[in-house]
């Protein structure tokens, strides 16, 4: 659908017209669907050649186009008919749906089944007779009574024609007035829509809203007005701000900005970090409320008259009300039947009126009230809002994106996309398209299909792909014949998955994801977007990994209107910028944040006594140790450690506890859960000496607690990535940059982004300072030294201890 609000003027397919609606449908969105459409293509082409025989004048594929004028808005269709037949005096408009329940069925049924194909051969009668019809047969056959007739209309008669999809079995059933009136319901429910998005773009027109800082900090006063002129002459924007700068408010306040002047009409801010998302709902609700009074929701604010309708989407297993989360329609009560009793269940809320609280728990108290899947409230609801909040998988992750690519009138050139935390987006859509099958769970699902009676042909290649896993050897690379072997045993599943009916619902969510993810893998092999590499970790384990994404990133940033890239560290912005796919043909510009602030607030001491490569740290776990508690010593408060990784904080806190059994160290736990991971930061700041904490984990938001309150820290050594298979194959793909180059590209600049993220989050406001130590004499290197923030690349070289006393005494 494409529409003008300021022409009223909107324009779609006549099966997209039928399919739209106004809150959920009833057809899934899954694989069950594929079979279905091969089918139905196969019938339409049987169902021609039969119609073709019976009749030589019949006609196929007739192009229907017309406008129709309906509550103000002019609004033009465009179709196809499958078939078009002529009698003496009768024209038959004949529209062909493939079906799974068995026919005959009755008339009833069928209508309560499927109104969206009543609504399409509705629709084709309608222009029809409203003589809105393309030329057809050289033809224009004019209105009954109209000026100037010579010939009078033949008489219409329009009918689905419903095919089952197993055996072929067909039932007709022709159009009835009473389905005819469904047209015109349908007219009403897109002028709704229509006027509603109208309604919100003349709010948006009037919108009001105060900056989001109640005082500026050295370096904002000019950052905005850069910010939308650096826009204005290149729509794709780098902006680089450290932690504690303000991103989030000086991005919504360029973002509201745009929307006001109508440049762009919708806004996507995407981050992946949870609580970033929590601080752009509060921050828009503080910035747009009357007043400045906002109500709190579940950790959501929102405002009490909403000039601004926003949405934060979460993930669909969090909206669940469920035990289990298996989202099979046929199997929830909560999604069978959804479309027909949405009108009754009162949701419809959501959307009409943009001051209802939307936060997870409203919706999933709304939703079992009303007995409705709440993640079919969000769905319904998100096309009505302005700014929509959530995860980078909405708009990159193939599994994902639908939710957002789908609603009606949503139009990605005419949306600006943010995305906050920008640095992790390269690595987080090469984790999307990446995937991981396992000979276990293949031997398992075999085991249920044949205990479910399966289709033999699905059964037997999927014992194919069960022998393949199981024979799998440890291998850093999939042999080709391997690898062609595995992509035609996958497309040969997808294949029968696409012509048979499988019954998710008994196969439960297990095994119905194992399925699900066959014509994923065919596809993904077929690919030519991604760098792939197929290797063997273990035997019987493959994984599909994907080592570069930029491609499909690039093909999806270049559909908006406009993205602004946001982070504290992007540098070095070409590799950063080629990482995303933005190449020369795709320029963008890069904006640094003025930040006088943070020039003098890091006290830096390169401690080259030691060397942390791992062939030779463990010749310097006692001088890491002693360095700890010495740094602590000069503290007398926490100190933050930062390691590469687990096992090497493990060994120097058995080394500290050792020889400094005084100084009580806290090693980060592996915990996946937020409110988890800040207890356990705010227990060690309260209770231990040392923080031990690994660089680029899972608690990178967890460690912004610790700005202001820890005035030392340690870095031992520079985080680069682990040396394995896909690390090569990236080297590999890298290689015709030099070996150096390569090098730098796929373990230096990852591995110093993880350094300067970890010091950013020390100091994130004025006043606030740091003394830091980077542990380990490649920080002196220059191919090393030049990847660190400008703030950290001056200090004091430790080369023996002496240096390293001498740097603690002193007092900056």
């Amino acid at each position: 659908m494409t529409f003008d609000l300021d022409l009223r003027r909107a324009a779609f397919g006549v099966g997209e017209f039928a399919g739209f609606v106004l809150g959920p449908r009833d057809a899934g969105d899954g694989q069950g669907g594929l079979w279905r459409a091969q089918l139905g293509t196969h019938w339409h082409q049987q169902l021609r050649s039969q119609t073709a025989a019976e009749s030589s004048a019949a006609e196929f594929e007739v192009a229907i186009a017309g406008q129709i004028f309906h509550r103000g808005w002019t609004l033009t269709f465009n179709g196809r008919i499958d078939q078009l037949l002529r009698t003496p005096g009768i024209v038959t408009l004949r529209e062909i749906k493939t079906v799974t329940q068995p026919l005959p069925a009755n008339e009833n049924d069928l209508r309560a089944d499927y109104p969206e194909y009543f609504v399409q051969i509705a629709t084709y009668a309608a222009l029809w007779r409203l003589g809105l019809v393309a030329e057809i047969g050289g033809e224009r056959l004019p209105l009954p009574g109209s000026v100037g007739a010579t010939v009078v209309a033949p008489l219409l008669r329009a009918e689905l024609l419903f095919v089952e999809a197993g055996s072929g079995l067909a039932q007709t059933v022709a159009v009835t007035q009473a389905d005819e009136a469904l047209f015109q319901a349908q007219l009403d429910r897109i002028t709704e829509f229509l006027d509603l998005r109208l309604r919100a773009r003349e709010r948006l027109r009037h919108l009001t809203f105060r900056p989001p800082f109640h005082e500026l900090r050295p370096g904002q006063e000019t950052t905005q007005a850069e910010l939308t002129a650096a826009f204005e002459r290149c729509p794709l924007v780098l902006l680089e701000a450290p932690t504690g700068f303000g991103k989030t408010g000086l991005l919504l306040e360029f973002a509201l900005g745009q929307l006001r002047a109508g440049h762009l009409e919708r806004v996507l801010y995407l981050t992946s970090k949870s609580t970033g998302q929590l601080q752009v709902v509060r921050t828009l609700a503080g910035m747009t409320a009357p007043n400045g009074e906002t109500r709190a929701t579940n950790g959501a604010s929102m405002t009490a008259t909403t000039q601004i309708a926003v949405w934060h989407v979460r993930n669909k297993g969090e909206h669940c009300v469920n035990d289990t989360f298996h989202c099979v329609r046929e199997n929830c009560a909560y999604l069978d039947k959804v479309a027909a009793r949405w009108p009754q269940s009162g949701l419809a809320r959501f959307y009409r009126f943009e001051n209802q609280a939307r936060d997870l728990e409203t919706l999933r108290a709304a939703g079992r009230a009303a007995l409705i899947c709440p993640y079919e409230i969000t769905r319904a609801a998100l096309a009505f809002n302005d700014v929509w909040v959530g995860d980078y998988n909405y708009v990159f992750a193939p599994n994902n994106r639908s939710l957002f690519f789908q609603q009606p009138g949503f139009d990605p050139a005419r949306t600006l996309l943010i995305l906050d935390e920008a640095h992790n987006l390269p690595s987080r859509v090469a984790d999307a398209y990446s995937h991981r099958v396992l000979a276990d769970d293949a031997r398992a699902l075999l085991a249920e299909l044949d205990h479910l009676n399966a289709p033999a042909p699905l059964v037997h290649a999927w014992e194919s792909w069960t022998l393949l896993l199981a024979a799998l050897p440890v291998v850093d690379v999939l042999d080709p014949a391997l690898e062609a072997d595995a992509a035609e045993t996958l497309r040969r599943i997808a294949d029968q998955l696409a012509s048979l009916p499988i019954d998710y619902a008994a196969l439960g969510p297990q095994f119905a994801a194992l399925l699900w993810q066959t014509p994923l893998l065919a596809a993904w092999l077929e690919d030519t977007r991604l760098k792939k590499l197929l290797w063997s970790p273990r035997a019987g384990e493959l994984h599909f990994t994907c080592i570069d994404a930029a491609d499909a990133i690039g093909e999806t940033l270049r559909g908006f209107g406009g993205a602004v890239f946001a982070s504290a560290t992007l540098s070095p912005v070409d590799a950063f910028a080629e990482s995303c796919g933005l190449t020369a043909a795709h320029p963008h510009h890069h904006l640094r944040a003025h930040t006088p602030w943070r020039d003098t607030a890091y006290d830096v001491a390169v401690d080259a006594r030691v060397d942390t490569r791992f062939q030779q740290r463990a010749r310097h776990h006692a001088t890491t140790a002693a360095t700890v508690a010495l740094l602590h010593e000069s503290a007398r408060g926490p100190v933050a450690v930062f390691f590469p990784s687990y096992a090497y904080a493990e060994i120097i806190a058995r080394e500290l506890d050792r020889s400094f059994p005084g100084v009580r160290v806290a090693l980060q736990p592996k915990l996946r859960d937020l409110a988890a991971q800040t207890a356990w930061v705010e227990e060690s700041l309260a209770l231990s000496d040392a923080l031990f904490l690994v660089l680029g984990s899972s608690f990178a938001e967890s460690i912004d607690a610790l700005g202001g309150r820890v005035t030392h820290a340690m870095v031992v050594g520079p985080a680069l990535p682990e040396v394995n298979a896909v690390q090569q194959a990236r080297l590999a793909e890298f290689s015709a940059l030099g070996r150096e180059a390569a090098f730098r590209r796929v373990y230096q600049i990852p591995g110093m982004a993880k350094v300067n993220q970890a010091l950013g989050r020390l100091v994130r406001a004025p006043g606030q300072r740091a003394r830091v130590i980077l542990h380990c004499q490649r920080f002196l290197e220059p191919s090393y030294a030049s990847l660190l923030a400008p703030e950290y690349q001056f200090g004091v070289n430790v080369l023996e201890d002496a240096d390293l006393a001498a740097w603690l005494l002193h007092k900056t």
